[in-house]
């Protein structure tokens, strides 16, 4: 595929961005994750009259519905709380609605309609039949007892109930919603339902969770980023690697990497980041799971017990020299600035495990520099892999060991990957993973659409 895009197309990039900005006003989020893709999109509209008579992009880029309510409930105080709750489904061409729930007071339309086309298009990308959406509160569960968040998913559920289920929208978790959360609001749906059904993933081992879901994320971003390496005759062995967050993706991607024989030095909360100079083995890694999915405390308390390591406050770990990068925590972690610092120091590959952790214009210094960039979408999407995974095993109603489901997933990488390969071969036989995982999910997507007519 041709690496130019002619002028007619890019003047219809430049309507097309300035209708959506006209129609999305005060909602950055959701327009710098339309512009990152539709540079890449266009071109193929553009070459395909089908697309571009039946307005995909247009019609692609419209959330089916957003559902917006509010959530009351009652502190251990007895005082009376207020939160704002969404639930975005964005697209249900090729299955069900399929995304996590975000509670975070960062929380707002915008993010949640970016996550929720990221999701399309990732979800496209597994091969499983799944749609896409995202939805969350500006509830925030630090600092909450067990019961005030008890009481905040049970009302939660009482709205959202209404708009959820198995073959309609099957919600997940995200940042600020783990397994206890899931399991408050799964009790909650089974109460008022009166029906045992998987409309929730990332459930309790008890109750119909998956083996390995907790770890996919990272394991899958570990092993996509294995496959580019591949790609060009080399691996993850040997590499020295930056990681930040401290959450279940970041923990579990040192754990897959360190498996591959990779050294990581650094991990990161809002606090700040550790740079270890001897790298975090198993056992530093033990004291991270238990540091942070058992006590809550923060990464500095690394740098106490460890006196290889150094804390770095209100810092991110974008300057240390490494070979590959992981952002593995936020949204725009990674800037401009960060970028061209990460290039400088000689980054060999980016895999992204956090939802766009880098800023567009980060993202094309990565593609102009030819590195091995795997873009969220792609590199991130073992996590709602193993969440369909998991529907599966509900619809069957048996369990996979944690081997079949590591095997599949592995797989379903490999194949995301491939897809990548196959879409995003530019003409000097690089691979731009950016944009062969942006064409590679749009496909599918755009051409059920149109099997359906206008709807």
């Amino acid at each position: 595929m041709s690496n130019e895009v002619n002028t007619e197309c890019k003047n219809e990039i430049d309507e097309f961005i300035k209708g959506l900005k006209k129609r999305n006003p005060g909602q950055p989020e959701f327009q710098q994750a339309v512009e990152e893709v539709v540079g890449d999109l266009m071109p193929v509209v553009c070459s395909e009259e089908r697309y571009r008579k039946e307005r995909i992009l247009e019609r692609m880029t419209e959330p089916d519905r957003i559902v917006i309510f509010r959530v009351s409930w009652e502190d251990d105080e007895g005082n009376v709380r207020v939160n704002r709750a969404w639930r975005v489904q964005f697209n249900n061409s090729i299955g069900p609605y399929k995304g996590g729930l975000r509670f975070h007071p960062s929380v707002n339309t915008s993010i949640l309609k970016f996550l929720g086309f990221e999701q399309v298009l990732k979800n496209s990308l597994t091969g499983l039949p799944m749609g896409g959406g995202k939805g969350g509160s500006n509830f925030n569960p630090k600092g909450k007892s067990d019961r005030e968040v008890m009481r905040f998913c049970h009302s939660l559920m009482i709205e959202l109930h209404r708009h959820i289920g198995e073959n309609t929208d099957v919600p997940a978790g995200d940042i600020g919603v783990g397994s206890r959360e899931i399991s408050y609001m799964f009790g909650q749906y089974k109460r008022l339902e009166n029906e045992f059904t998987g409309i929730l993933t990332g459930k309790g081992l008890a109750f119909g969770g998956s083996l390995v879901r907790t770890e996919a994320t990272g394991y899958g971003c570990v092993y996509f980023c294995e496959n580019m390496f591949n790609e060009i005759d080399d691996s993850l062995d040997g590499k020295t690697c930056i990681v930040s967050g401290s959450g279940n993706v970041a923990i579990y991607t040192v754990e897959k990497a360190l498996e591959m024989g990779a050294k990581v030095v650094t991990l990161s909360d809002s606090s700040g980041f550790i740079y270890d100079k001897d790298g975090i083995d198993e056992e530093k890694l033990s004291f991270v799971k238990e540091l942070k999915e058992v006590r809550r405390g923060r990464i500095s308390e690394y740098a106490d017990k460890f006196k290889s390591s150094e804390f770095h406050k209100d810092k991110k770990p974008w300057g240390v020299k490494a070979d590959v990068a992981f952002p593995s925590a936020t949204q725009n972690e990674i800037s401009h600035e960060d970028a061209k610092t990460l290039l400088s120091n000689g980054i060999k590959a980016v895999a992204e495990g956090a939802n766009m952790p880098t800023v567009n214009e980060g993202v094309h210094e990565f593609r102009k520099a030819k590195i091995l960039f795997g873009p969220a979408k792609a590199a991130n999407a073992g996590g709602v892999a193993v969440s369909g995974l998991e529907q599966s095993q509900n619809s069957l109603r048996l369990s996979w060991s944690s081997e079949e489901v590591n095997s599949r997933l592995k797989g379903i990488m490999k194949d995301i990957h491939g897809k990548c390969v196959e879409h995003g071969k530019t003409d000097d036989g690089h691979v731009d993973y950016a944009r062969g995982a942006n064409v590679g999910g749009f496909i599918k997507v755009a051409d059920a659409m149109i099997a359906y007519g206008i709807v």
